[in-house]
């Protein structure tokens, strides 16, 4: 159960977290508060979704990922910066390649880049992503090659790769970032098939979520492993992450007064199979369990973010018993 490493999702508003803050700069300060906050109290990284519009489909405030953690890379001195995870579809991936360098330098060799073949059909339809909506295996493919294309620039200066959908030709990255080896790649999402796939092949870490079942966690990099042996990748060499939000509190009643705005019809157990819930102590074993399972590396959402009392009790009652 030892060396968990732990990463706190940042509010951004794409979960309607910043509708209680008055104007779009107090907002971007109190997302710049809490990674402040994540910096002082010892957890390893802040994270940013990758989404344009909040999820509620109203009209509020959601700020743009890259952007948002270039600000936050100085801001912070200690920190990984990464995204959970990058949606593909929104960038060319030569581009995303030359923008993780920079945020690599900017931080001083901090940056982690997170890449997804993303799945809200709503933000394609808004924005005029590729229309009309990509298949599943097509976002698919276009992953694998864009992470192809993104391992091959974060690694030397000058890169040629030959895709369907993405290539670059002598494309130069210069400087490829400043942390060595390179900026590593996470690659997020659970599929058998071809993500996970994609991960043995180019990523340095895995992302999986929403689940506390360890028996998930087990099966999952099971299948990782299979393909890691079919392709010739050391298994050992990849980073395994989950990404859960959070309900704790110091007592069983705190949690429940936590909880219960976001039950949405559910019980407590239904929430609690796809989100931590507990008490430190629960907590403790939760998490616990799911680093016997193969877990590294935690990425937390903490229920309501700018309240940073959660936060804070976690760092201070359920990290130092697992790390």
């Amino acid at each position: 159960m030892s060396g968990i490493r732990w990463g706190v999702v940042l509010p951004q508003g794409w979960r309607s977290d910043l509708t209680h803050l008055p104007d779009p700069v107090a907002q971007f300060e109190a997302m710049v508060g809490v990674a402040r906050e994540a910096d002082e109290l010892g957890y390893d990284s802040v994270w940013l979704y990758d989404h344009l519009q909040a999820v509620s489909g109203e009209p509020e405030t959601t700020f743009e990922c890259w952007t948002s953690l270039a600000a936050i890379a100085r801001e912070t001195r200690r920190v990984r910066l990464g995204q959970i995870v990058t949606c593909n579809s929104f960038r060319n991936p030569a581009l995303l390649a030359k923008m993780a360098a920079t945020l690599d330098v900017a931080s001083g060799g901090r940056a982690f880049l997170g890449l997804g073949a993303g799945w809200d059909q709503r933000e394609y339809d808004a924005y005029g992503f590729p229309q009309p909506y990509p298949s599943t295996g097509e976002r698919l493919t276009r992953l694998d090659e864009a992470a192809r294309v993104v391992t091959a620039m974060l690694r030397r200066p000058v890169a040629t790769v030959e895709g369907r959908h993405h290539r670059v030709r002598d494309a130069q990255n210069v400087p490829v970032g400043v942390q060595r080896p390179y900026v590593p790649l996470m690659v997020g999402g659970a599929g058998e098939k071809r993500t996970l796939r994609t991960v043995a092949r180019y990523a340095d870490a895995c992302n999986l979520t929403d689940h506390t079942d360890p028996a998930f966690y087990r099966h999952k990099l099971d299948v990782l492993a299979g393909h890691c042996a079919e392709v010739g990748r050391d298994y050992g060499s990849i980073l395994k992450t989950a990404a859960l939000s959070v309900f704790t509190g110091a007592t069983d009643a705190e949690v429940t007064a936590r909880l219960a705005p976001h039950l949405g019809g559910r019980d407590r157990a239904e929430v609690a199979a796809g989100s931590a819930v507990g008490t430190p102590g629960e907590l403790v074993d939760l998490f616990g369990g799911l680093a016997g399972a193969g877990i590294g590396y935690v990425m937390l959402y903490f229920h309501e973010p700018t309240d940073l009392e959660s936060m804070r009790l976690f760092a201070r009652a359920v990290i130092p018993q697992l790390r």
